[in-house]
């Protein structure tokens, strides 16, 4: 017995598709799929907003200093803000190091004076992520950076601005 196998795309009309369990199959396929599938592209495509998924926009979530001791879902909403807060700042901290250092490189000798804004810029910026973020370490989280600005705000009470020098 010799079985010879032919394409689906070179059967004739003729020739039976499969047996009839396959036939059954594909009937009960199109039963479901079709419905769904004419849903999906006349109703739920033609009504989506498309947009990037970079410009995603997350809602502002109140701060740790709003959330109650025991209240965990709004801890961790929290946290996450602080995450997506933090990898934003260090985004625009990239792109101000990034200028300055081409504004140098470009300027040559003449940097001093042709990039002082960009530089001031730069360090402004740099400053104020330390003062937000810095000691906090890679696994830092709201609490902590919550817990760091309020010592920050006692000391700068009892002692003036840090860098200042301490009160007698």
């Amino acid at each position: 017995v010799v079985c010879v196998l032919v394409p689906t795309e070179k059967r004739s009309k003729m020739e039976p598709e499969g047996n009839s369990f396959d036939s059954f199959v594909q009937s009960v396929k199109i039963v479901l799929e079709k419905p769904v599938t004419w849903f999906r592209e006349s109703v739920v495509d033609r009504n989506r907003v498309e947009y990037p998924w970079y410009h995603r926009q997350f809602r502002r979530v109140p701060t740790i200093d709003e959330c109650y001791t025991d209240d965990i879902v709004c801890y961790i909403e929290a946290n996450e803000q602080f995450k997506r807060d933090r990898m934003v700042d260090n985004e625009v901290l990239n792109i101000l190091r990034q200028r300055k250092e081409d504004c140098v490189m470009y300027e040559g000798a003449d940097s001093k004076t042709k990039c002082t804004k960009l530089i001031e810029d730069y360090d402004k910026a740099a400053e104020n992520w330390f003062i937000k973020y810095g000691d906090l370490g890679a696994y830092g989280n709201v609490k902590d950076a919550y817990m760091k600005q309020k010592h920050r705000l006692i000391w700068e009470r009892r002692h003036g601005p840090v860098g200042s020098g301490m009160k007698s």
